[in-house]
């Protein structure tokens, strides 16, 4: 018996997933966009087996729909889906990062034999679109469902046995507490960071040394500040209540450092420091998470023509992918710092190892 799994929004996420499934045993996949031309770049990439503009032609008889689609959509097409003639037994779920708004939404237009669980894979990269699409997206991943009592036990184990395909690690959650968890290791680290550079944005406009001393650590600190101000607004405000009182929380430890700082309490700041420094270093360094991994090495450079090009040539060579380059500095006195940036671990392992064979002084 043929499984047919429907996904719309054929992005990065939805892309991937399409890899992971396409081509599988008994597996169809349908993916779905309004666009003409999302249609044809899906088909182009090979993520999916058919691709049509009609959300009623990739719902027939689905048994697995996927909605990829951004935060602020997820309501509005889980409407338009329980309008439709679903197959019985059909489960739907979602990717979006919040959960508590999206499985409430699914409770008020429930409807007998279709199981809506919600999704979260932590997962991503720093490029977009069908076109970034990879089967490895989701390997050693965590990927989070959140069904709610409702849901069929049969049900939860027929998507957690299909999502076996992305070979991501499967997380049961509660959606209320999903949120809580992911407002505060995902969506408050992403609210500090632009508030930081809008800080030194501002301070720049009187100074522009800000912005040229800014380099280095603060970039590399303040990277989530990039994200996509679309995306990331519909986040925050799917998940309002608990980033303000997350905020409250964050308001209490400056505060925190306020006082310190005004008592010269050098002991209370040495202890923030220990407890920060000893958590930290219990967190897991090799896994997936909410945030994006970035796989980065440092190589110093002599300042001569042709040197970047010799080493993007050495690690072509070596079929070793390499993600972006960036010249940190570069002068005539002094060496050039040169970023070279992967999209995997494994990759940027073998490029140190190549390198550092290669005589160039190489480090993390």
């Amino acid at each position: 018996m043929t499984i047919k799994v429907a996904i719309f929004g054929v992005g990065l996420i939805g892309g991937s997933l399409g890899l992971c499934l396409k081509g599988k045993p008994g597996i169809t996949v349908v993916g779905h966009s309004h666009r003409p031309g999302s249609l044809n770049r899906m088909i182009e990439r090979g993520v999916v087996d058919a691709a049509t503009a009609s959300m009623e032609e990739a719902a027939a008889d689905a048994d697995f729909i996927f909605l990829c689609v951004p935060v602020g959509n997820l309501e509005e097409y889980l409407r338009k889906l329980n309008e439709l003639p679903l197959k019985p037994g059909c489960i739907i779920t979602d990717v979006g990062s919040t959960k508590a708004s999206i499985s409430a939404c699914a409770e008020t237009c429930s409807r007998p034999g279709v199981h809506f669980i919600g999704g979260h894979p932590m997962a991503g990269s720093e490029r977009s679109g069908v076109e970034a699409a990879s089967t490895l997206l989701f390997e050693n991943a965590f990927y989070v469902l959140t069904p709610s009592a409702g849901v069929p036990e049969e049900a939860y184990l027929r998507l957690e046995q299909l999502l076996g395909y992305t070979r991501a690690q499967i997380v049961r959650v509660d959606p209320v507490l999903h949120d809580e968890i992911v407002g505060a290791i995902s969506h408050l680290p992403h609210i500090i960071a632009v508030a930081l550079v809008n800080q030194v944005c501002d301070y720049d406009k009187d100074n522009g040394l800000h912005r040229m001393l800014a380099a280095g650590g603060f970039r590399d600190i303040t990277r989530i500040a990039s994200s996509d101000p679309i995306i990331w607004r519909d986040i925050l405000l799917s998940n309002r209540d608990v980033l303000l009182s997350l905020l409250q929380d964050w308001n209490r430890e400056i505060d925190g450092f306020i006082h310190m700082l005004e008592e010269r309490d050098g002991e209370r700041i040495e202890q923030a420091f220990q407890k920060a420094n000893q958590f930290r270093g219990e967190l897991p360094e090799r896994r997936k998470g909410a945030i994006t991994s970035l796989y980065d090495i440092y190589i110093d450079v002599p300042d001569h023509p042709g040197i970047i090009g010799q080493i993007a040539t050495e690690l072509g060579v070596q079929h070793i992918n390499l993600s972006n380059m960036q010249i940190i500095e570069s002068r005539e006195d002094v060496p050039g710092v040169l970023r070279l940036s992967f999209r995997q671990e494994n990759e940027m392992e073998r490029a140190k190892q190549h390198l550092h064979a290669q005589g160039y002084a190489v480090y993390l």
